[in-house]
């Protein structure tokens, strides 16, 4: 028996979920690999250093997973749902920037995760009515 559009729906929310913490976790890989980079780098250069640092390849091809999760995602949700979803991302990257990597957490990161986890929640209920 296929699943309905309602598991459907569901299943695409929570790879979209999902998507988010990936490419926040590619943030902070990328983060890790790019000061390895020439700060005078051609686009070449970067390319070829890209290749043969690891944490930057990784965080590249996790952003390549993200995609292809985004893509299964809207296959079967709604845009005006999973897009404002992606915006978790910025909250997931400020967090695990404080947790992983030692970066402070100011009242205005606080202030700013909230209003994205309320804006993503208003838009939320917006989408079920």
């Amino acid at each position: 028996m296929a699943p309905s559009l309602a598991e459907r729906k569901r299943r695409s929310l929570i790879l979209v979920f999902c998507c988010t913490i990936i490419g926040a976790i590619a943030q902070l890989l990328i983060k890790a690999g790019a000061p390895k980079i020439g700060v005078h780098a051609t686009v070449l250069a970067t390319a070829l250093g890209a290749v043969f640092d690891i944490p930057l390849m990784g965080g590249l091809c996790l952003y390549g997973l993200s995609a292809i999760l985004l893509v299964l995602a809207l296959r079967d949700g709604d845009l005006s749902m999973i897009y404002p979803v992606i915006a978790l991302t910025f909250v997931w990257v400020t967090i695990l920037s404080a947790v992983v990597i030692g970066e402070a957490m100011t009242p205005y990161k606080v202030g700013g995760i909230a209003t994205i986890v309320a804006g993503v929640g208003v838009l939320g209920l917006g989408s079920r009515r």
